[in-house]
């Protein structure tokens, strides 16, 4: 019995994984991770790190991040402490749906994941105080493949539920695309 619920978007390959936990008068026990189970369902399984994020302040937005290929990079990403608004934006060349974003409320709460693929932009908002993530990533991080988008950039148009409070310089300082950006070569 699968223990998930592997949810399309709108974005081909970004997937939501529902969790279902099993609870009782203790609280609940539920799988947040198997290898089987997702790469029957063609999402792969490799798990290179795990990574663990804090943010103090609602409103805080992180990203929006993602690694050059042949660095590029899965992620698993879960909301374990909190509630927060997780984007991520298609940078595939070629794709129908080249530079368009999904988010998704992520919460301990839900129970629910965003597996995003290769080749996507990656950030969030929190929407509450003291959250935390993790991450499962399918590749080791590469500072010189690292890269980034503005998060305000007016041609992605992000609506960010919340008034953005704080943002790294690093964030902050991304430029803005081009309209001539022809994205993320995979191939």
């Amino acid at each position: 019995m699968s223990r998930f619920e592997i949810i399309d978007t709108p974005i081909a390959g970004l997937k939501v994984v529902q969790r279902k936990p099993i609870r009782d008068a203790r609280g609940y026990f539920s799988r947040f991770f198997c290898a089987e189970e997702f790469r029957q369902a063609g999402l792969g399984s490799a798990i290179s790190q795990i990574n663990h994020s804090y943010s103090k302040n609602a409103g805080t937005v992180r990203g929006m991040h993602f690694q050059m290929p042949p660095h590029a990079e899965r992620k698993f990403v879960s909301c374990i402490r909190g509630e927060i608004f997780d984007v991520a934006v298609d940078l595939r060349r070629n794709s129908p749906t080249f530079l368009q974003w999904h988010g998704e409320l992520l919460s301990a709460e839900n129970q629910r994941s965003l597996l995003i693929p290769e080749g996507f932009a990656h950030g969030f908002q929190t929407l509450a105080d003291d959250c935390e993530l993790l991450y499962l990533v399918s590749a080791a991080y590469e500072p010189t493949a690292e890269k980034g988008l503005n998060a305000a950039d007016p041609l992605l148009k992000i609506k960010w539920p919340l008034p953005i409070t704080e943002m790294s310089d690093k964030d902050r300082n991304n430029a803005a695309l081009s309209s001539g950006y022809s994205g993320i070569a995979l191939d």
